[in-house]
């Protein structure tokens, strides 16, 4: 069964079709784009419309574009709107609305990648399931992920972020979900908002969304719990809280990390569950509860849930932990490297150095004869006026003297790095490009080396660098 026919496409969108044609996906890169695909020619750093004729060449089924670009044959696939961006927009609702299965959205200022791959993973044992890729969350990732929503669907999960006020609402309303969850609210994209109040009530703007008898979940642990159930409640929506504390629906009543584990326990509702989950983090074991309050929400299986947290695993660069080779000649000579370079903040940046001083570094591997917890830190960004405090109160965090070194990345980052005491001062560098050269001197077999930085700092560079010192030598860590 096709995704979308050229009939089916006209009558969401209002557009006109080119040639009678049928899809079975929906593409907007044709470095990624499939055979097969509806290639979508949305305007970003460049026009879409450019790429058109290498997309149909490369097999896309058809094209979705505001005007019919130059030298394409007249009987190429088209259908033709107005605006690209408003007939995908269309495209999704109209995918919502044909779809019978459950939709669950995610926000939060930390957690909802994380949260969403877990959902994925407990929901795929389920029924049959669809969720968006990356972090697919902004104006044209959530309609794109609901359009390539297929009308068999039995659940969905949908991401939804935002970098300034007002952006949650309408991509809400669009996803239509029938259980909207809240992961946390913290200081990220601060500088466009007034105050964590602000980040609050936009994260809670998500409810606005909700189908009609839509249950509301969120962290009640929360200074800003209060203005999230208010939200809720202006909405009319059923409210259902978790976190550690003794109100809250959904509780996490023990957490152990483990050197490559995080073992938790939690009361959702009157039952108690145990769950693994095969990557260390407390604030992977928050989310597990986050995602066990959705599955009650959903009335599906508890029990095979939480059985089901323990596949999944962290994606790249969101704390995903590999075995790196650092010699090419001797297949003994290797670190573990955490990889978290996709994005920083003061609640993720505290969880994954508690991750760190809770590894086990290898002993008797290296030039040291001592593995070492090694810290490459980036600056946060977006956190405006208070971005000096934050950054240097991460000195302050009670783990952190189980950390040997610290390599600091960037001018926010000088902050923590001159609160540091001398024995764990590391490099303190501008950018990451000045610590490529530099990667051997930092790092040694039998370490582990966390990489963590917003991703407009590119701490990722060192993760590539790491990995290239091996020439191929990296395996996943199990």
């Amino acid at each position: 069964m096709s995704l979308w026919t050229a009939q089916d496409a006209v009558a969401a969108t209002g557009g006109r079709a080119q040639g009678d044609w049928s899809v079975d996906g929906v593409s907007i890169d044709t470095r990624t784009l499939q055979s097969g695909d509806l290639f979508v020619a949305l305007k970003a750093a460049r026009d879409g419309h450019d790429f058109v004729a290498q997309a149909l060449a490369a097999g896309a089924g058809a094209a979705l574009v505001s005007r019919v670009p130059d030298g394409l044959d007249d009987d190429a696939p088209l259908l033709i709107v107005d605006d690209v961006l408003e007939g995908l927009e269309a495209l999704g609702r109209a995918a919502r609305a044909r779809c019978g299965g459950r939709v669950v959205a995610v926000t939060g200022s930390v957690g909802k990648t994380s949260t969403k791959e877990m959902l994925r993973t407990v929901l795929s044992a389920q029924g049959r399931t669809h969720a968006a890729v990356a972090s697919y969350n902004n104006h044209w990732g959530v309609p794109l992920t609901l359009a390539r929503m297929p009308a068999d669907s039995e659940f969905a999960v949908i991401e939804i972020g935002m970098n300034h006020p007002g952006e949650i609402a309408p991509l809400a309303v669009q996803a239509r979900p029938h259980v909207a969850l809240i992961t946390n609210v913290a200081a990220v994209h601060i500088e466009a908002f007034e105050s964590i109040d602000g980040i609050a009530r936009e994260k809670a703007a998500i409810f606005q969304g909700l189908e009609a008898g839509g249950i509301a979940i969120s962290n009640g642990d929360l200074e800003t719990a209060p203005i999230v159930s208010s939200a809720a409640a202006e909405q009319g929506a059923q409210l259902a809280s978790f976190g550690e504390g003794a109100r809250n629906d959904c509780r996490l009543l023990d957490v152990s990390l483990q050197d490559k584990q995080t073992i938790g326990t939690a009361l959702i509702g009157s039952q108690k569950l145990s769950f693994t989950i095969n990557a260390p983090g407390r604030h992977f074991a928050q989310n597990a509860v986050a995602v066990l309050a959705v599955v009650q929400a959903l009335g599906i299986d508890l029990a095979k849930a939480a059985g089901d947290l323990a596949q999944w695993t962290p994606p790249a660069g969101r704390g995903m932990r590999e075995i790196i080779r650092i010699d090419p000649e001797r297949d003994d000579q290797t670190l573990e490297l955490i990889d978290d370079a996709f994005n920083a903040s003061p609640t993720s940046m505290k969880a994954s150095l508690e991750v760190l001083a809770a590894a086990k570094p290898k002993d008797g591997l290296g030039q040291t004869a001592k593995g070492r917890r090694v810290a490459v830190l980036g600056d946060m960004l977006e956190l405006g006026g208070a971005e000096g405090v934050l950054h240097a109160g991460l000195a302050d965090l009670p783990f952190l003297s189980e950390i040997d070194i610290i390599h600091c990345v960037g001018p926010r980052m000088q902050n923590l790095w001159q609160r540091l005491p001398a024995g764990q001062r590391g490099r303190c560098a501008d950018s990451a490009d000045e610590l490529l050269d530099e990667l051997s001197q930092l790092i040694d077999a039998g370490d582990v080396v966390l990489i963590k930085g917003s991703k407009g700092i590119k701490v990722s560079k060192i993760v590539d660098g790491i990995r290239k010192l091996g020439h191929g030598g990296a395996t996943q860590s199990k």
